[in-house]
């Protein structure tokens, strides 16, 4: 029986999904980069000095 409803305004909930929206198509075109993988180094068999 304690509990609290929170009142959202449409605004705030129309911000949310316009961000969440944006950072979708940001994502889709600049992927975040993978820690866990290096940059891949040049291959010496194809001829590349380092």
């Amino acid at each position: 029986m304690g509990d609290i409803v929170r009142f959202v305004p449409k605004s705030e909930l129309e911000r949310a999904r316009l961000i969440r929206e944006a950072r979708a198509i940001y994502d889709s075109i600049f992927p975040p980069a993978d820690p866990v993988r290096e940059p891949q180094k040049p291959d010496e068999s194809q001829g590349v000095e380092a």
